[in-house]
């Protein structure tokens, strides 16, 4: 295990950023909308803290501290999410869809288990021996397409970590009046062995967290993880309608920072919170000068071309539809990677 401040240095950093966020998206500087992680840091950092290099994290809208938590830059986000070229994805993704090295994110509830199931099932083809992370929240055990991706999950033993995190509030709906049954009986339905931890210390979920890891990279069959979890902001920048008394009992007993800052002395703690502010600060400093596409650069970078389909416009030619784009890659996909399914 790290040491008990290296653990606070990356929860802070993810605290820090989140609020940079909140506190510089009303000025306008950052497009389309985002959602943040407050109090839910040590379920990113206690999770990922276990992952090998080739190991494949999915993510979803509340992506930014897994996304850090994962090694990523905290310069290159904010640029993302201001729209510049210099971003995670060159300024395309925004605050919700990433991808840098092998980590993947996506805003569409429920859309990533597939995902990470498909690209758990293509490692173990490979026999690289890696494992696929899978974040989900409370709000998309609502979704068909979960039930049918821990089916084929658990049918083909596909090695893969599914980690709901329960904060308990989805969107602005609480929990008790969306949700039926239990929450494990959801995994455990389709034969998946299932640990559920209520929460905010970084360092028991570290363990867990590597245990049920350990165990899925031995015999290669899913496991899910369930983190009870705190969410102390608003689901995206102003929409929280919870009483304000809830959020503050949150904030003085499930504090990730608080009880991780409470092992080690109070001078290392403020000298980590110094350096970890000044980085987060320079870091959007840096975004904010970095320059911004001019024109149609960005369209240029997407890529808009021609293609010549005689079926349908008998040799003249058009512009490429984005179901044109998708199909075709899909088919070239399976015709060059026999792990495609």
């Amino acid at each position: 295990m790290k040491s008990s401040h290296s653990y606070y240095r990356e929860l802070f950093r993810i605290r820090r950023f989140e609020e940079a966020v909140m506190a510089k998206f009303p000025t306008g500087v950052f497009g389309g909308t985002t959602h943040t992680a407050l109090g839910q840091e040590a379920n990113a950092v206690g999770v990922l803290s276990s992952l090998e290099s080739g190991d494949v994290v999915f993510s979803n809208h509340r992506c930014h501290g897994h996304y850090l938590a994962y090694g990523g830059d905290p310069g290159a986000l904010f640029a993302e999410m201001m729209g510049k070229p210099t971003g995670v994805c060159g300024g395309r993704g925004g605050s919700q869809h990433l991808q840098w090295r092998d980590f993947y994110s996506n805003g569409v509830p429920g859309g990533i288990l597939p995902l990470a199931a498909g690209m758990a099932l293509a490692e173990k083809r490979l026999g690289t021996g890696a494992v696929a992370v899978c974040f989900l929240g409370d709000g998309t055990l609502g979704e068909g397409l979960v039930y049918e991706t821990l089916n084929l999950a658990s049918l083909w033993d596909a090695p893969v970590l599914f980690v709901l995190e329960d904060n308990r509030i989805a969107q602005t709906t609480p929990v008790e009046t969306a949700l039926a049954g239990d929450m494990a009986a959801r995994f455990s339905a389709f034969g998946i062995p299932t640990v559920a931890l209520d929460t905010s210390d970084v360092e028991e979920i570290v363990e867990t967290a590597g245990n049920l890891i350990g165990s899925i990279r031995a015999d290669q069959k899913p496991r899910a993880l369930i983190l009870h979890t705190c969410r102390f902001g608003p689901h995206s920048k102003s929409d929280d309608t919870r009483p304000v008394g809830v959020v503050a009992k949150m904030r003085a007993t499930r504090d990730p920072l608080v009880i991780q800052g409470s092992r080690f002395p109070e001078d290392v703690r403020l000298e980590i919170e110094s350096q970890v502010s000044a980085e987060i600060e320079n870091s959007f400093q840096q975004a904010l000068a970095d320059p911004a596409y001019k024109g149609d650069d960005n369209l240029r970078v997407v890529g808009i071309s021609t293609v010549q389909n005689p079926e349908r416009i008998s040799g003249n030619q058009h512009q490429v539809t984005v179901l044109e784009s998708l199909n075709t890659a899909l088919h070239q996909s399976m015709a060059e990677d026999d792990r495609v399914i």
